[in-house]
């Protein structure tokens, strides 16, 4: 079927499956931003309820380095605020991507249903087989 598609329907398709990749690294981030937001929110949480007074520790890398309650909050608080927003612009990100990927998927099938010539004209009844999903 690919051998009879023009070079114009093909790119499209490339950069679909280009969109695709995108899609899904984009949304592997967002989900891994996200757990490690609630895990912080939650040790925040957690924080609140522990004596000012208890020995605190904090690991870095694979050494746990004594701590005072304070930094120990106020670093869970920067980490869960450059969290949100990094969240928030994965979001956003994965708007952009969606609606890029529709309008080119809308593209290819313009392109598909208006036959050979691919003028992008006013598309006619597309017959058995052109909707959309």
């Amino acid at each position: 079927m690919q051998g009879n598609m023009p070079p114009e329907a093909q790119e499209k398709i490339e950069e679909l499956q280009e969109l695709q990749e995108t899609a899904q690294q984009v949304s592997e981030q967002k989900e891994q931003a996200q757990s490690a937001l609630n895990e912080s929110k939650t040790a925040l949480d957690a924080l609140e309820d522990v004596d000012e007074d208890a020995g605190m520790y904090r690991e870095i890398g694979e050494v746990l380095v004594e701590t005072d309650y304070e930094s120990a909050y106020d670093d869970l608080e920067d980490k869960v605020d450059s969290l949100e927003v990094r969240v928030e612009q994965l979001e956003k990100q994965e708007e952009r991507v969606e609606e890029q990927f529709d309008e080119l998927q809308s593209e290819l099938q313009q392109m598909l249903q208006g036959g050979a010539g691919g003028g992008g004209g006013p598309m006619g009844p597309g017959g058995p087989g052109a909707g959309g999903a």
